[in-house]
C-alpha cells in the first residue's frame, strides 16, 4: 500500500490508509491500538516548535517518541508497561514530571477492557467504560496532565467510543471531552477514520448487519487549550516556528497554468 505524503490536513476529517510514514516507526511486533504517525505529525507541526518538549504519558509502542525526535522536539515517554527500553515506566495517574514542564501532551488511551493492552494490574485498559471506575481513573490522568503542562500549551487525546455484541453502548468520547472541557479550553474535534483489521474481515460486517450494530468507523481526536484566564476565553495563539510555518503553506500554492 502506497503511503500517503506528509502534509498539513486543513478539515477535520483525516483519512490514512497507512498507520505510519515510515517503515523504521513500525513496531517490531503487532501493537495493540496504535496511534497513527500521521496523527502524531499533524499535531505536532501544527501546536509545536523545534525543541519543545512533548510528554506521552501512555507512550504505548512509542511512535509519539518517533515522530517528536524526527522533528527535532523533545520527548519523554512513559507507559505503564514499557516495550522500549526508553519509555519509562510509570502510571499516567502518577506522572514523575514537575509542574508546568510539558510543551505539548499526547494521550491515547484505552476505550475500556476488551483489549488486553498490558498484563499490569494497574492498567486502565483493565477497566470497563461501563463502569465509574474508568472514568475516575481517566480522570486522574487528565488532572495530571494539567498540572504537567505549560500555561498558554496545547494537548491532544485520540480515543473511540466503545460497543460489545449483548452490552449497552459506552460513549467514551462524548465522557472524556466533557471532561476535558472542564479544566480545559476546546479548540477543536478531528474525526479520523480507522483503518484495522477488523474492518477488513467480512465475517464481522456480516455479524453487525445480522445482529443490527456498528462497527466502529473513526476516532475522536480532541484537541484542547490550557489557558491562564479563568473564563477561558483567551485567544487561541499560532505557536509554529516562521519557517515550519511557511513550508506548510507553500505546499498549498496555486499552480498557475
Amino acid at each position: 500500500m502506497s503511503k500517503p505524503i506528509l502534509k498539513l490536513q486543513t478539515t477535520t476529517l483525516w483519512d490514512y490508509p497507512s498507520q505510519h510514514y515510515k517503515r523504521s516507526m513500525e513496531p517490531e511486533s503487532k501493537f495493540p491500538g496504535a496511534t497513527p504517525a500521521y496523527v502524531i505529525w499533524n499535531l505536532l507541526m501544527r501546536f509545536t516548535k523545534p525543541n519543545d518538549l512533548i510528554i506521552d504519558p501512555m507512550c504505548g509502542s512509542g511512535t509519539t517518541m518517533d515522530v517528536a525526535r524526527e522533528l527535532k522536539r523533545r520527548v519523554i515517554g512513559y507507559d505503564i508497561s514499557p516495550v522500549r527500553k526508553d519509555i519509562f515506566r510509570a502510571d499516567a495517574r502518577k506522572t514523575p514530571l514537575e509542574n508546568e514542564k510539558a510543551d505539548f501532551v499526547f494521550i491515547d488511551p484505552p476505550y475500556s477492557d476488551h483489549i488486553h493492552y498490558s498484563d499490569s494490574d494497574d492498567c486502565i485498559g483493565k477497566l470497563s467504560a461501563l463502569k465509574d471506575g474508568y472514568y475516575k481513573a481517566m480522570q486522574s490522568v487528565i488532572n495530571e496532565i494539567y498540572r504537567i503542562m505549560r500555561f498558554e500549551r496545547f494537548m491532544a487525546v485520540y480515543v473511540s467510543d466503545s460497543y460489545e455484541k449483548d452490552k449497552p453502548f459506552m460513549p467514551i468520547g462524548f465522557r472524556l471531552f466533557s471532561m476535558l472541557c472542564d479544566i480545559f479550553t476546546p479548540v477543536d474535534i478531528i474525526t479520523v477514520a480507522r483503518h484495522n483489521s477488523t474492518l477488513l474481515r467480512n465475517n464481522w460486517h456480516r455479524a453487525a448487519a445480522q445482529h443490527n450494530y456498528f462497527l466502529r468507523g473513526f476516532n475522536y481526536l480532541f484537541i484542547m487549550y490550557k489557558t491562564k484566564m479563568q473564563d477561558k476565553k483567551q485567544e487561541i495563539p499560532d505557536r509554529r516556528d516562521i519557517k515550519e510555518k511557511e513550508k506548510q503553506v507553500r505546499e498549498y500554492n496555486i499552480k498557475k497554468s
